[in-house]
């Protein structure tokens, strides 16, 4: 048994991280000053995009997205039910109305057929769909030549959650995030590709909305002269909207620039570890690795293995306690949102309101993917849950 940890992701900090943080801990600005722009200036030329706004975590980018967008009370957003709980709750923030549409039974992303069909319900008794928030889960990517159709078809706008997805591509294209989705979603999280302790960021091409989420980001406050009513001097500012305190530090941005530097190595890590799982559990019955289309290169934020426990006669819950007794540590990713009781208690959400994501939540779970984890650590996993599961 290894001593350390193997949990399903951590964060793989350097020397050089630790070297940039130090150098901005001893510069004279620590939050508010160029390393901003600098993180903002290399994730456009990185992710392809006219503008980016950096913010305190991903929470935060969706909730910029959704207020500077004019989500509102009865406009209907709609999600997938497999995401993390902030992919709908930035609609709630602003008076929206929650929905969701199944999943795509082999790439667990949003299915864009099930999407048309509730887009064709929900149109049908009068209400407005005004955005779907796609969610390139684990670091699969969406259908999203079909997902742009549907939003020119019905007329909605089209939000990435791209928090797993940094680096992956589309049709060859690592920079496709913003060429289908008016805003992008990103997290810089420490489990994710690439971390700046917490944080987020906001892609777009369309730089009015960019600077609505720039003015929202500082509590809707500007020094622009040519926004001010008045101007009493170099000192003066006005709130022009209702924004929030979602700003990230210098330090953080400098960590996260130094971290964007080595994304593509981290992908080759992430995807080498990926193919081993990949070789040991791809004839297995009752085991399903994850499915990736042709023209998708997945970035292996997660490792998504659906088990079906019965036919090993173990419960999920029997399999984790002993893969942590080997200090293994797996995750589910996710509970289905619509399950959760605020959801239930609060929208009318209900079990087998959507299948399919249900069955996904209950044969899931996240193998171990980072940078760092090393051959014999992956060896030790696979070994392991073979002999768990008795294969």
């Amino acid at each position: 048994m290894f001593d350390s940890k193997i949990s399903y992701g951590k964060q793989c900090i350097d020397e050089s991280d630790i070297n940039e943080v130090v150098r901005v801990l001893k510069s004279d600005w620590l939050t508010q000053g160029p390393e901003v722009s600098n993180f903002e200036n290399n994730l456009c030329k990185y992710f392809g995009s006219t503008n980016s706004v950096a913010v305190s975590n991903g929470t935060a980018s969706l909730h910029l997205i959704a207020k500077a967008s004019g989500w509102n009370v009865n406009d209907v957003i709609i999600t997938s039910p497999i995401s993390f709980l902030a992919s709908i709750n930035c609609a709630i923030y602003c008076g929206a109305v929650p929905e969701f549409a199944d999943i795509d039974s082999k790439t667990y992303t949003i299915d864009p057929v099930k999407l048309e069909e509730k887009i064709f319900s929900l149109k049908k008794s009068g209400k407005n769909v005004k955005a779907v928030v796609a969610v390139d889960f684990a670091g699969n990517v969406c259908d999203w030549k079909f997902l742009k159709s549907l939003s020119e078809k019905y007329d909605f706008k089209l939000v990435n959650d791209f928090c797993h997805a940094l680096g992956a591509e589309y049709y060859n294209d690592k920079q496709y995030a913003v060429k289908f989705a008016e805003t992008v979603n990103m997290s810089f999280h420490p489990v994710k590709h690439i971390t700046t302790g917490e944080g987020g960021a906001v892609l777009t091409d369309n730089t009015e909305l960019a600077e609505k989420i720039k003015l929202l980001r500082t509590h809707g406050m500007t020094k622009d002269a040519n926004l001010l009513e008045e101007n009493h001097g170099s000192w003066y500012y006005e709130m022009i909207d209702l924004g929030f305190n979602y700003r990230i530090t210098d330090f953080q941005c400098a960590l996260g620039s130094n971290q964007l530097k080595k994304l593509d190595g981290y992908l080759i890590n992430r995807r080498k570890i990926a193919s081993a799982y990949d070789e040991a559990f791809s004839n297995i019955e009752n085991i399903t690795i994850p499915f990736v289309r042709p023209e998708v290169k997945h970035a292996y934020h997660l490792y998504p293995l659906l088990i079906n426990f019965e036919k090993f006669n173990i419960s999920r819950k029997e399999l984790f306690e002993k893969l942590s007794g080997k200090n293994i540590f797996c995750q589910v990713h996710y509970i289905p949102i619509h399950l959760q009781p605020y959801y239930k208690n609060n929208y009318g959400f209900k079990k087998n309101d959507f299948p399919i994501a249900e069955d996904f939540y209950s044969k899931e779970i996240s193998l171990p993917v980072y940078p760092t984890l090393t051959d014999s650590e992956v060896n030790y996993v696979i070994e392991s849950l073979k002999s768990v599961l008795k294969i």
